[in-house]
């Protein structure tokens, strides 16, 4: 029996007790080699592009010989202003690569033993930095499209006299939403989140090259992206797949993140609900890469992500 990838030692490069054992110093590297990866870890001034800066170690931070400007390590990115040790973000950022289907913030607030909402807020710059990976992106080869509903949730009354259809559009909250996923195979996933499936169809128009292929169910709504690709259907209640034609993957991405909702947040807004889309879709994307690997993404994108303008204060404009 072949052995699971993450029962590998090829999976385990990374170890959250190696990082508090190599200190402040080693995570504070480890940042500063992944933000300047062309000058070998050596300061770039995020204002003019200098090259010279002097050190000032008591703070860690840096300042440009030509610009006389301060900066850090984390200036300009995700994590400008962070307050938290650079030893406990490299732990937020292994913890979040170890977890297959995701982890909570109340859970991570546990594990760094930091407030609830520095967690949450931590996790969601995360999640926004691994969300650019993909911005933009186009696929061109054979793709598979879907959509997922969440949310919404109507209990139903205790006594079987004051329940209500909930399938009835007015007994609805208005609050359920669709992740549509555009998945490649062996390739990325991109997504996006809407009111209803059909938006689906221009979310395919807009990010699949013209010379890419399609699979997609039996629902009406594909029907126009025919005169654009070449769309194969499956019926679901005939076969999941049937002559190489199947949805198969991108129904495995949905497994994940259902996994990850009802599972690990139990309860996700539908205003923040693309970013657990995306985060799910990235874990897909690299899920045969090992977690030091993963790690070094997760740092990379955040040091090449700008400050993030949703997140940043998002507690003081909360409570204002």
């Amino acid at each position: 029996m072949t052995q699971h990838f993450l029962l590998s030692a090829a999976s385990k490069t990374l170890k959250l007790k190696d990082i508090y054992k190599a200190g402040e110093e080693a995570a504070y590297d480890k940042f500063c080699e992944l933000r300047w990866v062309e000058t070998g870890g050596e300061p770039v001034c995020p204002r003019c592009g200098g090259l010279d800066a002097y050190k000032i170690r008591s703070r860690r931070k840096f300042e440009c010989k030509a610009c006389k400007h301060h900066f850090s390590v984390t200036s300009g990115t995700i994590f400008a202003s962070r307050k938290l040790d650079y030893t406990d973000l490299l732990a937020a950022i292994c913890i979040l690569a170890n977890a297959a289907k995701g982890v909570s913030s109340i859970q991570l607030s546990r594990d760094l033993g930091v407030n609830y909402r520095t967690a949450f807020v931590l996790a969601h710059k995360i999640r926004e930095a691994l969300a650019l990976e993909t911005d933009g992106m186009t696929l061109d080869d054979e793709c598979e499209i879907d959509g997922a509903y969440f949310g919404g949730h109507i209990r139903p009354a205790n006594n079987a006299f004051n329940r209500i259809d909930r399938r009835l559009k007015e007994n609805q909250t208005g609050k359920r939403r669709v992740v549509i996923a555009l998945r490649e195979r062996e390739g990325r996933t991109l997504t996006t989140v809407g009111k209803s499936e059909a938006e689906g169809v221009r979310f395919a128009m807009d990010h699949l090259d013209r010379s890419a292929s399609l699979h997609a169910d039996e629902a009406s709504h594909w029907d126009t992206l025919d005169s654009f690709f070449p769309v194969k259907r499956i019926n679901h209640s005939e076969a999941y797949s049937k002559d190489g034609v199947c949805t198969n993957q991108v129904e495995s991405y949905f497994s994940r993140l259902r996994r990850m909702v009802g599972g690990q947040h139990h309860q996700v807004s539908g205003k923040y609900l693309h970013q657990y889309a995306a985060h799910a879709a990235w874990l897909d994307d690299h899920c045969r890469e090992s977690n030091g690997t993963l790690a070094n993404r997760i740092i990379r994108n955040a040091m090449t992500a700008p400050v993030s303008r949703q997140w940043k204060g998002y507690w003081q404009r909360a409570a204002a």
